[in-house]
């Protein structure tokens, strides 16, 4: 089981990619011992920027007094889908094109001697949790990440939960939550992320009855951040979509915990600096209306924040020995 961590792997190197963002880190056990985080555009492939991570992990190696012999692996945390025994990807969902066709494992081989690991970011963070987090001491967990998107994973029986279909666990924020309603970045219609994430914010309150009378139609970007905000100072649209959102997450949770019976739900992701409201509505709405007959289940913000990811590194590589 993945509580038995190997001794043989406490030092790696870790890639946390997003659409947008990469951080380059190398671990050690529960700890980072060097990072670099940065902009990246995934418009232009994977393959231009394999070069820049070479050159940053070397970088990071010597910062920390690392080298490359010391560590046990190599780990990619990436956005989109994975076949974890591979180490290939499957499905971009329109980042980085290029990546089903470049064989990760081998260029990894070459430029550093290393196994290399990878899987769906929300699941390596989900492990990051697990192991240094908020989920520690559990074996059931649903891990769901609020952001640009809507992620998610999960841990049963002590492991990632796996299928032969590689989406198997990780796409929680494709629940249908409306089946007449928005188109989704998926074929389908009416997902938690269609109706509630912040890609679809501005369409959604574009679409809102009085939104020209808002506040929010002053705005040159929509976020959540701002949507939280005007909420608070009372703007009415805002508080209603802000409203709709909660309980279009809350309805997805249920959902998760009906499906996997998870005795945790770790929430993440950049929308959770507005936890404080949003995790309140979900625990009460999770006690009212989800069917747990073998005990109540808890519902926490992750711990790690941006750290998540890369700390799971460590439990990742351990649970492919």
């Amino acid at each position: 089981m993945m509580h038995a961590i190997s001794t043989k792997c406490r030092r790696a190197v870790s890639i946390d990619l997003g659409g947008s963002h990469a951080t380059v880190a190398v671990v050690e056990d529960r700890r980072i011992l060097a990072s670099r985080a940065f902009a990246i555009d995934s418009t232009g492939g994977l393959a231009p920027w394999l070069p820049v991570f070479k050159k940053i992990t070397f970088e990071l190696l010597e910062q920390a007094g690392v080298s490359v012999g010391d560590c046990c692996g190599y780990v990619l945390s990436f956005c989109g889908m994975v076949d974890s025994k591979t180490g290939r990807v499957v499905s971009t969902n329109g980042k980085y094109e290029d990546a089903p066709g470049i064989d990760l494992p081998a260029w990894c081989m070459a430029e550093f001697g290393l196994r290399f690991a990878m899987d769906n970011d929300a699941r390596v963070a989900l492990l990051g949790e697990w192991y240094a987090g908020a989920a520690q001491g559990a074996m059931d967990v649903v891990m769901i990440t609020l952001g640009t998107g809507i992620g998610g994973a999960v841990l049963a029986g002590g492991k990632p939960y796996r299928t032969r279909q590689v989406q198997g666990g990780c796409i929680g924020g494709h629940l249908p939550a409306l089946f007449s309603g928005r188109k989704c970045s998926c074929p389908a219609y009416g997902c938690v992320e269609a109706e509630a994430s912040e890609w679809a914010l501005p369409t959604i309150a574009r679409e809102w009855p009085d939104f020209a009378s808002s506040r929010l139609a002053e705005l040159e970007k929509l976020t959540f951040r701002s949507l939280f905000e005007l909420a608070l100072e009372g703007d009415r649209v805002s508080l209603e979509i802000r409203n709709r959102c909660l309980h279009v997450w809350a309805c997805g949770t249920v959902g998760l915990i009906h499906a996997y019976g998870p005795e945790r739900v770790i929430f993440g992701g950049g929308v959770m600096k507005s936890g404080e409201v949003i995790l309140p509505y979900i625990r009460d709405y999770v006690e009212k209306y989800s069917w747990t007959p073998s005990g109540s289940v808890s519902i926490l913000p992750a711990a790690l924040g941006n750290n998540a990811a890369l700390l799971g590194a460590i439990p990742l590589l351990s649970g492919l020995d």
